[in-house]
């Protein structure tokens, strides 16, 4: 007997179920485990005093009231999660706990003691509380975005919803899966049973679809989902958020609209603009042509019966039809460029050096210009271009020499890698001319800016923005440095290899 009743009482001590045993009106403490005295928190020395006196902050609180009850009616009391203020190190704090009041019978059936038993679920209520806050915050976000959610109990066919789900939908109560299904538009089937056949592989739902009202009209939703999955891996449910998005759906096609007609009119206008390259071609060029021929048979057959002022005039007359055909002509090659698709080839820069020299050699041997030039490599591009690129640059640089001092122009190469690794050919064009203010090195790429009087330089204005054009088309770039009265230098950068066959 006295081992069965150390046993017990090992048993007792040894749980981690807090333990106390209470008797008679006073609930005087008869037995209490470690795992009890742990929670009240009041020292070891509590067995024979009065429950009150352990815990005086429970007055107030409904403990002693439930075991009294207990102890006379013999009919246990069970909480789970009740609240419980503890006065632990000298501060009052809240507690959680799930616990019992159990009557104790003597062998005639008589009560004489209270059994008291709980768990500490602080945590767990507290764990519970942020849960339910967070499902709360989740529930509002949902629903003050206008979504609703979803699940599909995939055994039962039920579908359970909550949110703006029935608003959405336009139903009342329950719905099942098939009921739900048969509301979307008959055309939009096959996107939901794509939308189903890739969930299985990936477990996520994803598709648009119209829902159609009774009257026969159709809204735009989207659905998401992701399909649940016990142990085993089968299906068991799928759950998701649906979402009007018909005023969006809207939106997206009033800007398709815009953007096809945007497009169409910027065709149109490209067709005009191209049009009217042709026309200055064609019916421009050869009135200015006439122009020039009749003002040289007055000039060269009838010289002697003009005076001075006329003879001026005349050659007045000359330069601004002269001018008219600069104009004329780079207006057709700045309007055209990017229409004109032009193979990509080899090409050898110095050949394309040497065919612009001799294109120049009437202004090369006018100024007594010095052209210096290393040997340089070849590239892919497209040679009408990068003639015209190189032409512009080299023109430019004798044009705008000094009056004092022949022209000079030095060029040079180098292969570079760029940021991205690839290796591209810079190449520089040095000149001793009369310069450029560096609040103008982006200015003189722009079409038709000017940086100098037409009638102390010839030009349209033009040929520069044609040769950043060109550069942006074969995926390279010009910039300019240079410096008033000291001369200007041009960098162009070019890849060495294309990727595509046409420009």
């Amino acid at each position: 007997m006295y081992d069965n009743l150390l046993l017990l009482k090992d048993i007792v001590d040894n749980t981690p179920l807090p333990t106390a045993v209470y008797t008679g009106e006073e609930l005087k403490i008869e037995l209490a485990n470690p795992a009890m005295i742990q929670a009240w928190g009041k020292g070891d020395d509590v067995i024979g005093k009065k429950y009150l006196e352990v815990l005086p902050e429970i007055q107030n609180q409904a403990f002693a009231g439930q075991a009294l009850a207990v102890l006379k009616t013999g009919t246990p009391f069970h909480a789970k999660d009740k609240q419980v203020d503890l006065m632990v190190d000298g501060s009052l704090r809240t507690f959680y706990f799930n616990y019992s009041f159990i009557p104790l019978f003597n062998k005639a059936g008589g009560i004489y003691a209270v059994m008291n038993t709980g768990s500490d679920v602080t945590e767990l209520h507290l764990a519970k509380q942020q849960t339910q806050s967070a499902e709360q915050r989740l529930r509002m976000a949902i629903e003050s975005s206008g979504m609703g959610t979803y699940e599909i109990d995939l055994a039962t066919k039920k579908v359970t919803a909550c949110g703006n789900f029935n608003a959405i939908l336009g139903i009342d109560g329950e719905i099942s899966d098939q009921e739900l299904f048969a509301k979307l538009h008959p055309e939009d089937l096959t996107a939901r049973a794509e939308a189903h056949q890739e969930a299985s592989l990936t477990g996520k739902i994803s598709y648009q679809s119209r829902i159609v009202s009774p009257e026969g009209t159709a809204r735009w939703i989207k659905i998401s989902g992701r399909v649940i999955r016990d142990q085993n891996g089968d299906d068991t449910a799928i759950i998701g958020i649906i979402q009007d998005i018909h005023e969006q759906k809207a939106f997206e096609e009033e800007l398709k609209r815009q953007v096809a007609q945007n497009t169409e009119e910027l065709r149109r206008s490209n067709d005009d603009l191209l049009h009217f390259a042709g026309v200055v071609s064609h019916d421009l060029k050869e009135p200015i042509r006439k122009i020039k021929t009749f003002n040289s048979i007055l000039k060269n057959e009838y010289k002697a019966d003009f005076s001075e002022n006329a003879k001026k005039f005349l050659q007045k007359v000359d330069q601004s039809a002269q001018r008219m055909q600069n104009i004329v002509v780079g207006i057709l090659a700045y309007s055209t460029l990017d229409k004109r698709s032009q193979p990509v080839e080899e090409i050898n820069l110095d050949l394309v050096i040497e065919n612009i020299k001799t294109d120049l050699e009437l202004i090369i041997n006018e100024k007594g210009a010095i052209l210096v030039i290393s040997e340089l490599p070849q590239i892919e591009g497209a040679p009408i271009l990068i003639h015209q690129l190189f032409y512009n640059l080299v023109h430019n640089a004798l044009k705008f020499s000094k009056a004092d001092e022949p022209p000079r122009v030095i060029i040079t190469s180098d292969i570079i890698k760029n940021q991205e690794g690839i290796e591209v050919l810079e190449i520089k064009i040095k000149d001793n001319g009369i310069g450029l203010d560096i609040v103008d090195t982006e200015k003189i790429f722009t079409a038709f800016e000017r940086l100098h009087s037409k009638d102390q330089f010839e030009g349209n204005g033009l040929g520069l923005a044609l040769c950043r054009k060109i550069a942006k088309r074969h995926n390279g770039s010009i910039t300019a440095v240079g410096e008033k009265d000291n001369g200007a230098e041009f960098t162009v950068t070019l890849p060495l290899k294309q990727s595509d066959s046409y420009l």
